[in-house]
């Protein structure tokens, strides 16, 4: 119950209680500390008055000029002087003449002491509370010395009684003190909270308030703030996705409605063969779409699972694709590099290929091969079909796949008109389009504006990256994929 109960506190009652509970430690034992050492203190100096006293009577006897009675010093109370047989044989005025104050044995054994003992003079009918200190003078004869410790017990009552009536009410100021500075230190928090709730209401992300102290809080601030930025940034882009998604469904729902209804609204001098055909073409595009949109939702999924993928031979799998583009509108080349060896493919529109000998080594990577092989045919796609026509067979389309370290380099390079640095970046991004920048007249200029989104999404998802290049020598574009090198064993 204690446990639930103390869970169920806030956090600045937590840390008051916390506080208070080690400032009532700290108090009481400082307390203690305080009276025991003026106890200590007061005790000594009445042990050195006392001692004084005796020693006074000492140095009388020594010389043989002891009178009858004793002389009293100023604030002793009695003075009694026992023989060594332990029979009193003087006293000051007033003082009992025939019980000692403390026996010889315990009077002895305080003469070789430094200290004196504390005791009750009611029976010797003197105050109630006695300090009595020893000396033993040159004959043997001892010296008991009495003095008041009822002023020495005044002190320590008067300031015991400070100390109870004193302490719970420092503690009480403290602990008032403890729980404003704690609710100053944790309103940046508070504030955070309500900022936190104003950004659930609205649904809009918004910076929270950073406070000007350099402490965690600050950088609890600052992380969310960072957070809240990113998740603005990923709303946009979901709402920019929803709309580019939207736009380009419109186009070939709204072919297929048009044509469908032209085709029932005049059915005897339709074509519906011509109508099945086109109607065809726009839901292959719809599908076409529908699907880089399902596979670019399981990349990023993918990659936020990092799920680990099987060995894939990355220079075999740009063969196979190469090989798709036998008859294409430019010729098409692969080249392998590897550490030890090179080999060559080439494919032309007459397909003239050699496939790479024995000793190449395998480029082995990470990943499913759908995706690679998905990645490899946008590249490619995107490379034919920006190419310039009246380039020489020799190089037209490159794909070249070589291992560099730990890594495994895949680039495609094409000799078309290239991407204007500023816009190389932005190119990646989902239905993006640079029809003016990449144009060639009298052919179509691109799909959806998902292929290059699919590759960097792919290399993303093994852990990789993409990018752009300007080809060498220009002009021309250069893809470059980087992805992490794989386990020795492929997958065929």
């Amino acid at each position: 119950m204690i446990v639930r109960w103390w869970r169920r506190r806030g956090l600045r009652a937590r840390v008051t209680l916390i506080a208070a509970l080690g400032l009532l430690v700290a108090v009481i034992a400082g307390d203690l500390l305080l009276l025991n050492t003026l106890r200590v203190s007061l005790t000594r100096s009445v042990d050195d008055t006392a001692r004084s006293g005796a020693t006074e009577v000492a140095a009388l006897i020594n010389a043989n000029r002891l009178p009858d009675p004793v002389p009293v010093a100023a604030g002793t109370v009695t003075i009694q002087v026992l023989n060594p047989a332990g029979l009193i044989i003087n006293v000051s005025p007033g003082a009992d003449r025939l019980v000692p104050i403390v026996a010889r044995p315990q009077a002895e054994a305080l003469a070789d002491g430094d200290s004196g003992v504390l005791v009750q003079g009611a029976p010797f009918d003197m105050p109630s509370l006695l300090r009595v200190a020893v000396v033993r003078s040159a004959n043997g004869d001892l010296v008991i010395a009495a003095v008041p410790y009822s002023s020495a017990a005044d002190s320590l009552r008067v300031v015991g009684h400070a100390l109870v009536f004193g302490t719970p009410v420092l503690f009480l100021v403290f602990t008032g003190a403890i729980w404003l500075v704690v609710g100053s230190t944790l309103r940046p928090i508070g504030l955070l909270q309500r900022g936190a709730a104003q950004v659930t209401v609205t649904g809009v992300p918004a910076d929270l308030p950073v406070p000007e102290a350099r402490d965690e809080v600050r950088l609890l601030a600052l992380t969310l703030n960072d957070m809240l930025s990113r998740l603005a940034g990923a709303q946009q882009r979901q709402r920019s996705l929803v709309s580019d998604t939207a736009h380009e469904l419109r186009s070939p729902i709204a072919s297929i409605r048009a044509q469908l209804e032209v085709a029932l609204d005049h059915p005897a001098g339709q074509d519906w063969a011509q109508t099945a055909r086109d109607v065809l073409t726009d839901t292959l595009r719809l599908s076409c779409l529908a699907e880089d949109l399902l596979l670019l939702a399981q990349l990023d999924e993918q990659a936020a699972n990092a799920r680990p993928g099987t060995a894939v031979d990355l220079g075999h799998l740009a063969d196979v694709v190469v090989g798709r583009y036998t008859g294409a509108r430019v010729p098409v080349r692969v080249t392998r590099v590897t550490a030890t060896a090179t080999a060559t493919a080439t494919a032309t529109a007459t397909r003239e290929a050699a496939r790479p000998g024995p000793e190449a080594a395998p480029c082995l990577v990470a990943g499913s091969r759908e995706p690679l092989d998905r990645m490899l045919v946008n590249l490619v796609d995107n490379a034919v079909r920006y190419a310039r026509s009246a380039v020489a067979v020799s190089v037209s389309v490159s794909v070249s796949v070589g291992r560099s370290g730990e890594r495994v380099e895949l680039t495609v390079t094409d000799d078309g008109p290239g991407i204007p640095e500023a816009d190389r970046e932005r190119v990646f991004d989902r239905f993006a389009r640079l029809d003016d920048a990449r144009h060639r007249d009298g052919e179509d200029a691109g799909g959806a504006g998902l292929g290059l989104a699919i590759v960097r999404a792919t290399a993303q998802a093994y852990g990789g990256t993409a990018h752009l290049d300007a080809a060498e020598p220009a002009p021309g574009l250069r893809a470059v994929v980087r992805l992490p090198a794989g386990p020795p064993t492929a997958e065929r």
